[in-house]
């Protein structure tokens, strides 16, 4: 059956990232809505190792009301779990009314990996598919919707994914010794998937088979398969799906229409002379030069004539007044008197 399944859907990152707010808002809508009305609801992800599991559930959460879901990852038993009923730690993560569980491996753990590990028998198998279905039915009658998901990826791709993991330092240890060896039984865990899957299909738990060789493709499928869900469970009240409103066709044409080029003008018969464009260097030394030239003071000009005119009245004019008066003799008051002749001396 999986054998079969068409793995070379792709879907590419752009369209995925242009139709992913449109989903994230109408899933948000259908959580509030299932939570107002108080319909439960069990998303349960199953699938190989490194088949996008945990991504999906990354994207599928993300914009959802962490008030309104719980999510569980599920692994082995616990010691003190193995005393009970093995459905009991299932019961308690049963989702209340209105909310939503998210569930990363269920309770189909039971019927994969411990049965091909022998930790059950095949009479314990079969039983296990019955409690597994009753199990569904009781929570489906109490109006419990279901989305059972299975990511399939072949055994060539899923190699692929371990090596690039473990080339990451920061998700290498994500890939154990574990996950290798599941990986070298793939034809054994192949053949439990595909009878617990026909074994546990059934009208109100319905399995859908998701083709996870392309992430985009595969955490599209899921938001449309669970919103469907959530919808057919709502019926009519279900909230109305809200549609952007479209640009004008106006500004559409406006956007798509190309750029024309402009047109052709009839040359004139006599062209006209191009400016020369000066270089910025020569502008530049130009404009330096006029500065300069303003600075330093000119040598000829009227308002020079006219100071060297009056200079040379001045000196004119002096010159006349020293001429008219007579020289004054020059006196030494601390010079002594010079003695008359025939006079006598002091001793």
């Amino acid at each position: 059956m999986l054998e079969n399944v068409n793995l070379q859907r792709k879907l590419s990152k752009q369209d995925y990232q242009q139709a992913l707010p449109a989903l994230q808002r109408r899933l948000y809508d259908l959580e509030k809505a299932c939570w107002d009305h108080g319909i439960p609801s069990a998303l349960v992800f199953e699938g190989w190792e490194a088949a996008g599991k945990g991504g999906s559930i990354s994207a599928l959460t993300q914009r959802l009301d962490p008030r309104g879901f719980k999510l569980y990852t599920i692994t082995e038993p616990r010691t003190h779990e193995t005393n009970y009923p093995w459905l009991r730690r299932f019961w308690l993560r049963s989702p209340n009314k209105g909310e939503m569980v998210i569930m990363d491996h269920s309770w189909y753990l039971h019927v994969l990996d411990e049965r091909v590990d022998k930790a059950v028998t095949a009479g314990e198998c079969r039983k296990a598919y019955t409690d597994i279905v009753e199990f569904e039915r009781m929570l489906a009658a109490d109006g419990c919707v279901f989305v059972k998901l299975w990511f399939h990826i072949s055994k060539d791709e899923q190699k692929r994914r371990f090596r690039a993991i473990e080339k990451d330092p920061f998700e290498a240890w994500q890939v154990t010794a574990r996950d290798w060896k599941r990986h070298e039984q793939y034809e054994e865990y192949l053949d439990a998937a595909e009878q617990m899957l026909e074994m546990t299909e059934s009208s109100f738990a319905p399995w859908t088979i998701i083709e996870a060789t392309s992430k985009w493709w595969a955490r599209k499928k899921v938001f449309e398969v669970a919103i469907s869900a959530l919808e057919y469970a709502l019926g009519d009240k279900a909230p109305p799906v809200l549609v952007e409103p479209k640009p004008k066709r106006e500004a559409v044409k406006q956007v798509a229409e190309p750029v024309k080029p402009e047109e052709s003008k009839p040359k004139d018969p006599k062209p006209k002379k191009a400016k020369k464009v000066k270089p910025k260097k020569e502008k530049a030394k130009k404009e330096k030069d006029k500065k300069g030239k303003a600075i330093k003071p000119k040598t000829g000009g009227k308002p020079e004539a006219k100071k060297a005119a009056r200079a040379k009245k001045v000196e004119v004019k002096a010159k006349k007044e020293k001429a008219a008066k007579p020289a004054a003799k020059s006196v030494n008051p601390a010079a002594p008197k010079p003695e008359k002749k025939g006079g006598k001396t002091n001793a």
